[in-house]
């Protein structure tokens, strides 16, 4: 009598594949840097085909830009940032110092930094690519800033005249500017600076 075998799980299988994938172009990129980091070597590194990921993505940006949003995706799990939202605890100031840390933190990880500057410089000349890591991975972040200055602007910390996205930018633009082009060191101490200043600033008068 023929024993009962389950057939293979396609779905399960792909899965293992695309996280292979994943990994493997976050690997490359900061063993070998994004310019030298290609489709053929992703492919090996995986275990796959070429033509496994060229079935999902039609470029190594595509790959990367992808790999990176589930590895912030998976890194917020971790943390216990499933919530998505900002610490409230009602104190701005320590709140904002406090995430901004962590952001120096992930800024300084080369696990983080390689593949969030790649897809920063290639969203330059790509215009379509940067479209979609701004919408896709930098805006829900900021809009995270916006209600955290929202609650702030209800519970009178901050003046109520404040448009929230643009004063966000004042700690989150320089810190950006300063690791995108290596214009000064990024440490925690600079980021509590950020706050403490842009703070002073919105405070009710």
């Amino acid at each position: 009598m023929a024993q009962n075998q389950s057939a293979p799980d396609a779905t399960r299988r792909s899965e293992r594949s695309r996280r292979a994938i994943y990994d493997a172009a976050l690997a490359l990129v900061v063993e070998v840097g994004y310019p030298r980091t290609t489709i053929e070597g992703i492919a090996s590194r995986a275990g796959v085909g070429k033509q496994t990921i060229y079935r999902w993505w039609s470029s190594k940006a595509d790959v990367l830009l992808e790999a990176f949003l589930d590895m912030a995706e998976r890194a917020a799990e971790d943390a216990g940032h499933v919530a998505h939202a900002l610490p409230d605890t009602g104190d701005l100031a320590a709140d904002l110092k406090l995430v901004l840390r962590a952001t120096v933190d992930e800024l300084r990880d080369p696990s983080f930094e390689a593949p969030s500057r790649a897809l920063a410089a290639e969203g330059v000349v790509d215009e379509e690519l940067g479209r979609r890591f701004v919408a896709q991975l930098l805006e829900p972040q900021l809009q995270l800033y916006v209600d955290r200055l929202r609650a702030a602007q209800a519970a009178g910390h901050v003046r109520p005249d404040v448009d929230p996205r643009i004063a966000l930018e004042l700690f989150v633009s320089p810190l950006a500017q300063r690791w995108l082009q290596h214009t000064g060191p990024i440490t925690h101490d600079y980021t509590d600076t950020l706050v403490d200043y842009a703070l002073n600033g919105l405070a009710p008068r």
